[in-house]
């Protein structure tokens, strides 16, 4: 059984409608939850399969707020990299990602959007990407992918939706996995919220099963990129010996 390490950044926000998806395919998850153990991050990643960034709500990672585990978070991501190790990034979690892997982050206000993407390739996510999906943003900042990243998908500013890092590790721009809920609980637990949280959460509950389906396939590219379903080396040799 594959064990995926998650760290939550707030309260709130977690994974979601994912969870059902990794648990369906028997790939264990353990959130770590930073925000609530005085910031504390395993300084190493021995144990773990693979790493989960998730969104920060309005914690920035260029400007303030600037999220207060960053430093150590950066550190744990390059080791995960370094190792070969998938990593999965979202929103904030996507800019953790990129910073990791040499690129960077733009400044941009908190904002909440419901938009779209659209898929840059036929090959993205092994081809199980659709051609369009529903994008949910709420983040302060804006990831910015390394020139060695591959574009997976581009919302309609122009901007990375979803991009790949080396063979295996991926940002989204947005949560895939969002649920209204969180958003209504993010704004309780912050007193910083965008302007438009009443007409976002309207449209968001609007294509709130476009989501759910395209997830659907989004997931099954997902799993197949970072191998979560493939054995490791070590449960190859037990298996052999």
């Amino acid at each position: 059984m594959k064990s995926v390490l998650v760290l939550q950044h707030t309260e709130a926000e977690f994974l979601g409608l994912i969870e059902d998806h990794l648990e369906s395919r028997n790939i264990g998850f353990r959130y770590v939850r930073p925000f609530a153990n005085r910031g504390w991050v395993p300084p190493k990643a021995e144990d773990q399969d693979a790493l989960i960034l998730l969104g920060a709500g309005p914690w920035g990672t260029l400007s303030e707020p600037v999220l207060p585990s960053l430093k150590r978070e950066l550190k744990l991501t390059r080791q995960f990299l370094e190792s070969g190790r998938p990593v999965i990034g979202f929103g904030a979690g996507a800019q953790i990602l990129a910073l990791a892997a040499g690129g960077g982050v733009e400044v941009n206000d908190l904002c909440f959007r419901v938009g779209s993407a659209r898929r840059a390739t036929d090959s993205a996510l092994n081809g199980f990407l659709p051609d369009s999906f529903p994008e949910i943003v709420y983040m302060r900042d804006r990831p910015v992918p390394p020139p060695s990243a591959t574009v997976l998908a581009e919302n309609a500013d122009g901007h990375a939706a979803i991009f790949q890092i080396g063979a295996n590790s991926l940002g989204f721009h947005g949560h895939p996995g969002i649920k209204s809920a969180m958003i209504e609980d993010c704004v309780m637990e912050f007193e910083d919220s965008p302007d438009n949280v009443a007409e976002g959460l309207a449209a968001l509950r609007a294509v709130q099963p476009e989501c759910a389906a395209a997830l659907s396939q989004i997931m099954i590219g997902v799993v197949q990129i970072t191998g979560l379903m493939r054995p490791s080396h070590d449960e190859i040799s037990q298996a052999a010996s």
